[in-house]
């Protein structure tokens, strides 16, 4: 994506990085502009080792500004999940679901069907998230039909896919999702990605949901057809985690420890101002030079026990889902986080 500044002329590039997070976008342009940027509504809360942030882009000016869509964004930040703690994964866990009932705009019809998909290529771990959470998932919608409910009260009608990516199946998968929507009728598509990140820190420890959709692969710089509202007729709230960050976002992050470094040092004082004299975009195009050869120069990077941040992940949000969609697991879930 490319984050954005306003002069006298309108809008300029300032920034060419590749982050999914609404939340980064938003730090990105308040460290430039130092002040609230008009259209955006930012909180921030923090409750039991977990911070909560939601952010409105109200308009199409700062949606341009921030390059993000308009609609409403949520961001989970939970640094202890690096630790293995099972009890903070299910306060995660309630906590999302918790969330999640106040974002989603669900039926109170249990009839209705919701769609959730599973995006990502299965094979590749970093982007097996949505496929994981799908195996988790509980799906009822098949116990729902022909007017007869075998599961009894408190169950929605949910059914869900994971379709695979572009070139393992030769069809977009926004394709797939809209000829799906046309066939099932729900009255909501949850998407489940995985997501690119600014900042290495917020890999595997932070959720994003969002109502205003989502773009297969921008993260990486692989855009698809995007799957929002305007595009399947429906409304769509993507879940993603960031499980990988660019490498040149890491080496120019190194410029300014560098720099940090050396000003303790009188020595090092000419090269920390040579190091502060390099702009992003000069650092860039080192940074692009000397990563040429790995993939073009776009090389991302993912932590080496990401098997086990993805299983930890998509355990977290598949519970959150089965409590938030389904009233008889909220239920029994919040009596048993109540114990």
């Amino acid at each position: 994506m490319s984050l954005q500044r306003e002069d006298k002329a309108g809008f300029v590039p300032l920034y060419n990085v590749r982050t999914d997070l609404a939340l980064e976008a938003h730090e990105l342009v308040q460290s430039q502009t130092a002040e609230e940027i008009p259209g955006v509504i930012s909180e921030n809360l923090h409750e039991d080792g977990i911070a909560i942030n939601r952010i409105q882009v109200e308009t199409d000016r700062a949606a341009q500004q921030l390059g993000k869509n308009r609609g409403s964004y949520l961001t989970l930040e939970v640094p202890g999940l690096r630790r293995k703690d099972t009890g903070l994964q299910d306060r995660v866990t309630e906590i999302l679901a918790r969330e999640l009932l106040n974002f989603l705009d669900l039926p109170s019809d249990l009839n209705q069907a919701v769609l959730v998909v599973g995006l990502g290529n299965w094979n590749v771990t970093p982007d097996s998230l949505g496929p994981k959470v799908i195996e988790d998932l509980l799906v009822t919608r098949h116990a729902m039909t022909g007017g007869q409910n075998i599961l009894g009260e408190g169950f929605r009608a949910v059914c869900a896919i994971s379709p695979g990516v572009l070139g393992t199946t030769g069809i977009e998968t926004g394709e797939i999702i809209s000829a799906l929507v046309n066939r099932v009728k729900p009255v909501l598509v949850i998407v489940i990605d995985a997501l690119a990140a600014r900042r290495l820190e917020r890999l595997h420890t932070t959720i994003q949901v969002a109502d205003s959709g989502i773009s297969p692969g921008s993260g990486v710089g692989n855009n698809r057809l995007g799957i929002n509202r305007q595009t399947i007729g429906v409304p769509v709230v993507a879940i993603g985690v960031p499980t990988v960050v660019d490498a040149s976002t890491i080496a120019s992050e190194a410029f300014d420890a560098l720099a940090e470094h050396f000003k303790k040092d009188a020595r090092g004082l000419a090269l920390t101002n040579a190091l502060k004299d390099f702009d992003w975009d000069r650092r860039r195009l080192l940074i692009t030079e000397v990563l040429e050869p790995y993939a073009g120069g776009r090389l991302m990077v993912t932590p080496k026990d990401t098997d086990t941040f993805i299983e930890d992940m998509a355990y977290i949000i598949s519970g959150a889902l089965n409590s938030a969609l389904h009233p008889r697991v909220h239920s029994e879930s919040s009596e048993k986080y109540l114990q």
